[in-house]
């Protein structure tokens, strides 16, 4: 596991399958990082914010399947990155990721996302002939 900028990339072991696992880490130069930097890990089935404490962790995840959309607010050196999710629960919000994280992140969700279909492969299905 080499780490890059904050971006480790991990093959986990789960029910007889390897499962690609990305895991971005917020700076500890922003505020509420100093302590216990956020992390936001990405696999192929969700989205994962983990706040580490100091006994335990607050974790929040969204399905990849939920995912409705990926916003990136830039400055001048970090991101703020705010995950929403079409199931109506709250956004998945994170400050203190590096540009270039950030961008990733959207890339892998991007990538993992199930394809859905548009609205020119909904025209010529059954359903929407009715």
């Amino acid at each position: 596991m080499a780490e890059l900028h904050g971006l480790e990339r991990k093959s986990v072991q789960g029910s007889g399958e390897q499962e690609e696992k990305y895991v971005f880490k917020a700076s500890r130069w922003t505020a509420g990082n100093l302590l216990f930097p956020v992390r936001i890990e990405i696999t192929p089935r969700h989205v994962l914010r983990v706040t580490p404490r100091f006994f335990g962790a607050d974790e929040e995840s969204i399905a990849m399947a939920k995912v409705a959309s990926v916003n990136i607010r830039t400055g001048l050196i970090w991101s703020e990155i705010r995950i929403d999710s079409s199931g109506g629960s709250n956004p998945i919000v994170s400050h203190g990721h590096r540009k270039r994280d950030a961008q990733r992140i959207r890339e892998l969700i991007e990538r993992f996302q199930p394809n859905v279909p548009g609205p020119e492969s909904r025209a010529s299905t059954p359903e929407s002939r009715e």
